[in-house]
């Protein structure tokens, strides 16, 4: 469990205490001495046994599964942050509903348009490519420019198809297991979403190595990493690799910078001079067969 377990079962009490029995269609009687819903009729609620509630309160039980949190969360009537809240005490992450969105929000669109210095792009939890700009194209190879399955950033790893990005076995290793753990953070997340579950299936079929790492089930986020380049024109380029999660729609926004004064820096800097005047955002439909 990610918070305590007394802070989770404080938690839960508290939710119960104030919920009020008559909102419930319970009766009010006046010798009742619960100031809100009783254990039992929680438990009744949210299809538990009430021994089990006794003991999330009570913080003898430190495990419960989504499909629990689920059930209390509705039977106490939760607001989404409440709820949100209730999954991370619990150390879960909150399973949405519905597929993965595919819309870019113009805040995000303008972000990756002034970052005409850096390869920047956007991809969305399956990690398919939405946006980028013209220096992502440039450096690291436009995607569109790929048949519409190879475009997603796991299939081209595990498939071991070409790039410019150069690693170390242990570096490949670090990197393949932190995609895989970020699909599978996605995957507990959108559990309706058929499009990520089709690729996951498709590179569980497809590649051996990808099989034995989301058999781990390590769960995490792909958030940074020190990449080596080798560009076909400007030579050897050392980059930082940073990517930041939106937290509305789970956009990934991965940008490339370089220490400034190096050698890599200056690289970027004339290959962001030689595109000044070819600056661009390219927006993909939310559609691919490989995810």
């Amino acid at each position: 469990m990610a918070a305590s377990t007394n802070e989770f079962g404080a938690t839960l009490r508290g939710w119960r205490d104030r919920a009020a029995p008559e909102e419930f269609g319970l009766p009010t009687a006046t010798h009742r001495r619960a100031r809100g819903l009783r254990r039992g009729e929680l438990a009744r609620l949210a299809g538990v046994s009430t021994d089990y509630l006794v003991q999330l309160e009570q913080g003898r039980a430190s495990a419960p599964s989504v499909q629990v949190l689920t059930a209390l969360a509705r039977a106490l009537r939760l607001t989404d942050a409440e709820r949100e809240h209730l999954f991370r005490l619990a150390g879960h992450l909150v399973p949405e509903d519905k597929p993965i969105a595919g819309v870019l929000p113009p805040s995000t669109r303008r972000l990756v348009e002034q970052l005409s210095g850096s390869p920047a792009a956007v991809y969305d939890a399956r990690w398919n490519p939405v946006a980028w700009n013209a220096m992502w194209a440039a450096a690291i190879g436009d995607p569109l420019e790929r048949p519409e399955p190879e475009r997603n950033m796991a299939w081209r790893q595990f498939m071991e198809l070409p790039t410019h990005v150069v690693r170390t076995p242990d570096q490949q290793h670090e990197y393949e297991e932190a995609i895989v753990a970020d699909l599978r953070s996605s995957s507990g997340k959108y559990p309706a979403d058929q499009r990520l579950a089709q690729l996951i299936s498709d590179l569980r079929e497809a590649s051996p190595k990808f099989h034995s790492l989301w058999d781990l089930r390590r769960v995490g986020l792909y958030e940074q990493e020190h990449k080596t380049i080798d560009h076909p024109r400007l030579g050897v380029l050392h980059v930082d690799c940073d990517i930041l999660t939106t937290h509305r729609n789970d956009l990934r926004v991965v940008v490339y910078t370089a220490a400034p004064g190096s050698p890599s820096a200056k690289a970027l800097e004339e290959l962001s001079a030689s595109r000044a005047d070819n600056l661009r955002l390219i927006d993909l439909p939310p559609r691919t067969s490989a995810g």
